[in-house]
């Protein structure tokens, strides 16, 4: 049966053998271990997931991938769901790790999903768009540093494996590929208030050229807040200073409420 890739999915399928068994011994396996796969397409990665040390669950959107996969693999569990829409909590009872060629489209709402999910997803060894492997894997100083480096590296140790070329897909997309692992740290909760942090994180990155005074200006209004922080701009901030701002900002707040 020949599955089509279809452009509106990001489907670009993996066709180097080589790459997808680097991928799959990647993923800690010391134990039984249970592990959700994301987008297995044709099954290039899936063939090297199904032993018996592995719990394999997989979500995929296409049914001719679908049915493709139920013919070649008869014994995988594979779900037609949309999983950035599905509850995380109910795919396993227990924790579990995730691992996929990701489509480029969905690719950084996986990484929220799993940042959402960071009390039950222990480990992640996935295929990015190089640059958003690259991002998640930065740190303070550099251009690529984002929102997703901060949240991520906030609960998650990174590591940036290797480069993908274009020519080992088909079709081959039009830049190269990043595989990156993730592996949880031994951060239970931030020494701050998380849902605040995040609101933080987002607000000052999404004005990246301005000082953080100016981009939180959407979550305190008129009010200023002198510190040194206040006077950097995103790149200049590590996690422990948006952990630091983000207390400072509830203080102020809080200050506002009984004043």
């Amino acid at each position: 049966m020949d599955v089509k890739p279809k452009k509106y999915l990001g489907q670009h399928f993996l066709i180097d053998e080589k790459i997808s068994e680097r991928i799959a011994e990647s993923i800690s396996q010391s134990d039984k271990i249970n592990l959700l796969e994301i987008g297995p397409g044709t099954g290039a990665l899936t063939k090297f997931l199904l032993h018996e040390n592995i719990d394999l669950i997989s979500y995929e959107l296409d049914i001719e991938s679908i049915k493709y996969l139920n013919t070649e693999f008869p014994d995988l569990t594979v779900y037609n769901e949309d999983v950035l829409k599905i509850d995380w909590t109910k795919i396993f009872v227990g924790n579990y790790s995730v691992t996929g060629n990701f489509p480029y489209n969905i690719s950084s709402q996986i990484l929220f999903k799993i940042y959402e999910n960071r009390t039950i997803v222990d480990e992640m060894v996935g295929m990015f768009q190089k640059e958003v492997a690259e991002r998640i894997c930065s740190g303070p100083g550099s251009k690529k540093y984002g929102i997703l480096s901060v949240l991520i590296q906030a609960f998650y140790n990174t590591e940036y494996l290797f480069t993908v070329n274009e020519e080992v897909f088909n079709p081959p997309p039009k830049v190269k590929s990043g595989v990156i692992k993730i592996t949880r740290n031994e951060i239970v909760k931030l020494d701050c208030d998380e849902k605040l942090f995040f609101r933080v994180v987002k607000a000052i990155f999404n004005q990246r050229r301005k000082m953080a005074r100016n981009s939180l200006k959407s979550l305190l209004g008129d009010e200023k807040i002198d510190h040194v922080l206040m006077t950097k701009r995103p790149e200049e901030l590590s996690i422990k200073n948006f952990i630091e701002i983000t207390n400072m900002l509830e203080s102020k707040i809080n200050s506002l409420k009984t004043s």
